[in-house]
């Protein structure tokens, strides 16, 4: 509702070994926040020169970088290099340990950075079946979702906004 982007998507979500259930519903949240023609899941944990998610164009230049969880400030300062915009979501505890460590550097590049709602996000991750489907709509700061296995509502909080 946020975009006016109406759509039904069919997406293939592998869980890398070392990820838990939060971690891959944080990353299919922020691809549906971010819904595009051309967004698609990287290999994410399994290429470390790659963001989670990333839009790139029919000639291959990246247009958004977005990384899920707290990562490195030389690892988004890089990609604010390489890519016209750059998201961060962060979905877990240390989300704001991580935000007042990093932030007098973060603010200087242009990147934004939000946290999801941790308890929400973990009751996202309990609504997982192997195969389901679910709805998303979006609205202001928080996503309502309803799966087979129930609903919840995740909030985010925008720790820094780019225009």
């Amino acid at each position: 509702m946020n975009r006016d982007v109406y759509d039904t998507l069919s997406l293939t979500v592998a869980m890398h070994p070392s990820e838990n259930l939060e971690r891959m519903m944080a990353r299919v949240l922020a691809y549906c926040l971010n819904a595009h023609e051309f967004l698609d899941f990287t290999k994410g944990l399994s290429a470390i020169e790659e963001p989670d998610i990333w839009l790139r164009t029919l000639d291959d230049q990246l247009m958004l970088w977005i990384d899920i969880g707290e990562p490195a400030v030389d690892r988004i300062k890089k990609a604010t290099r390489i890519s016209r915009a750059v998201k961060v979501y962060s979905f877990n505890s240390k989300a704001d340990v991580w935000w007042e460590q990093s932030k007098a550097k973060l603010s200087e590049l242009n990147v934004a950075v939000y946290g999801f709602d941790t308890a929400e996000i973990k009751t996202l991750a309990g609504l997982v079946k192997r195969t389901m489907e679910m709805s998303v709509t979006v609205s202001g700061d928080s996503a309502f979702i309803a799966a087979e296995q129930g609903e919840c509502e995740v909030h985010w909080k925008t720790f820094q906004h780019v225009e």
